[in-house]
């Protein structure tokens, strides 16, 4: 039994670069976004069975143009949410780079959280019990999985083995799609951070 898993990155949006927009409302991809969600849509290999996705909007948006390519309904997740970042939610990168608990939090992300918020721990420890939860109750199947950059980033860095200090090293790019897969010998990293063409 094979089971491969995509890891997507929901696509561009307006505030994308600029507000540290954790889980606020109303965030939609622009056109760009959806865009690139529809090229990532076409690049899906193996072509999918099942498609989950985080519960915000930019995320859903994505995970419903790709399901309309595959003619399959969406489930929401939970654990694929966005981090929570807490009292920092909103706020512009430009302001939050004046916050030295910013500056720490970027500098030790094994050991620090958002004022508030959701630790990168306990991100990754979401993240990787859901994707044992799918292992244990699925059999080969290929997996969409949409979610957002932190998220995708903690999963990657639990397979590959690289410490949560190294955060800024592995690049999650909008609509990316990184892939893992898990068979008799466990679970893979086989492609990281696939970019749609530009």
């Amino acid at each position: 039994m094979t089971i491969t898993i995509h890891l997507i990155r929901h696509g561009h949006h307006p505030l994308l670069g600029r507000t540290l927009c954790g889980r606020m409302a109303g965030v939609a991809l622009d056109d760009e976004g959806r865009r690139e969600a529809e090229i990532c849509a076409r690049l899906i290999d193996p072509i999918p069975t099942l498609i989950q996705s985080s519960p915000r909007q930019r995320a859903l948006q994505t995970a419903d143009i790709i399901a309309r390519q595959y003619e399959l309904p969406v489930e929401i997740a939970p654990a694929l949410d966005e981090l929570d970042a807490g009292d920092w939610t909103g706020r512009s990168f430009a302001e939050l780079d004046a916050d030295p608990a910013w500056r720490q939090w970027n500098a030790k992300r094994a050991s620090s959280a958002p004022p508030h918020g959701e630790s990168m721990a306990a991100v990754q420890q979401r993240m990787m019990s859901h994707v044992a939860q799918l292992c244990r109750t699925h059999g080969s199947a290929s997996i969409v999985l949409v979610s957002h950059a932190e998220p995708i980033r903690a999963a990657i860095m639990q397979v590959a083995r690289i410490a949560l200090d190294e955060f800024a090293s592995v690049d999650v790019a909008p609509a990316s799609i990184s892939t893992l897969v898990a068979d008799s010998a466990g679970l893979k990293l086989i492609q990281a951070n696939m970019k749609v063409p530009a």
